[in-house]
């Protein structure tokens, strides 16, 4: 008997599953394993990047189209979706979560972290992820909502293993593997901006590349999973998202074939694992896996 592999990935707001880990989760998803996007916040105070769909008309129903467009990636992704139900935080200049002063009244960033956890550890103890993905400790990025996440994925992974806690959700389980998302490095970016250049292209890189690149993740990066061949149902995923992307933007501009061959994966750091695994990796399941048998 195979075992059937499960990933779960805990983002913030409909469209980050397309920017973060889409390729990879494409990948898995058709290598037969069970994919779970869990979607905190309904991304009502995102902003609409898209100028041909910046109108009135759009912004009165933002959340109700933002649910349509994750109903679209979701298929094209092929994963499974569940929502949180919590409600956007907008974006705060400076934000740190010990100073919650400038965002609104009920917003995900200002529940507490354990209510907010109750209904992951729920998700978790049903799903039984043997591999979960999440946001490193400043979010990847400092938005309140990616704070948030990360502070809401460790807490309800550690009280999902507990018996003692939540006994109404079922039995206790514990998460095998814990990854962060290391999606944008100096490195990467060194060596997509070089591959543009090397093919006489203009490269949407290299503003980026003056950027203050202090703290750069590059060498946390433990674990890089091969998926270029995923890398068109990534972007026509993260396309699904109209009011979140420019479809004409800089994200588009380097050809697939470009970034299949300066940089084909996708990056993680491996930080909790129950099961033994080798250092550099190149499967999310490492350690995870039924060992194959031989035949007789």
């Amino acid at each position: 008997m195979t075992q059937r592999l499960r990933l779960m990935a805990v983002h913030a707001h409909p469209d980050d599953e397309s920017s973060k880990g889409a390729a990879t989760m494409a990948r898995y998803v058709r290598e037969g394993a069970e994919v779970l996007v869990v979607t905190c916040t309904g991304g009502e105070r995102g902003d609409v990047l898209n100028p041909k769909l910046d109108r009135p008309d759009v912004w009165e129903n933002i959340g109700e189209i933002r649910r349509a467009e994750m109903a679209a990636a979701r298929d094209i992704l092929g994963v499974d979706q569940a929502w949180l139900g919590f409600v956007d935080s907008g974006w705060v200049e400076g934000y740190t979560h010990d100073d919650p002063s400038g965002l609104p009244e009920g917003c995900f960033a200002r529940v507490s972290v354990e209510e907010a956890a109750a209904p992951l550890v729920k998700l978790i103890r049903e799903f039984q992820p043997q591999v979960l993905l999440t946001y490193d400790e400043d979010g990847g990025y400092p938005h309140p909502d990616h704070i948030q996440t990360h502070l809401v994925s460790m807490a309800a992974i550690e009280a999902a293993a507990d018996p003692e806690r939540y006994p109404d959700f079922g039995p206790a389980f514990e998460v095998p593997k814990v990854y962060y998302h290391i999606s944008f490095t100096k490195l990467k970016f060194t060596a997509l901006h070089e591959a543009m250049l090397a093919a006489g292209l203009e490269s949407p890189y290299g503003e980026r590349l003056n950027d203050d690149w202090v703290g750069d993740k590059s060498p946390r990066i433990t674990t890089r999973i091969p998926c270029g061949e995923y890398f068109e149902l990534r972007d026509d995923a993260l396309r699904a998202h109209a009011t979140q992307i420019d479809p004409d933007g800089p994200w588009f501009r380097a050809p697939l074939t470009v970034q299949r061959a300066a940089w084909p994966t996708e990056d993680y750091q491996l930080v909790r694992s129950t099961v033994a695994t080798a250092i550099p990796e190149d499967d999310l399941f490492a350690g995870v896996r039924a060992p194959a048998v031989a035949d007789r």
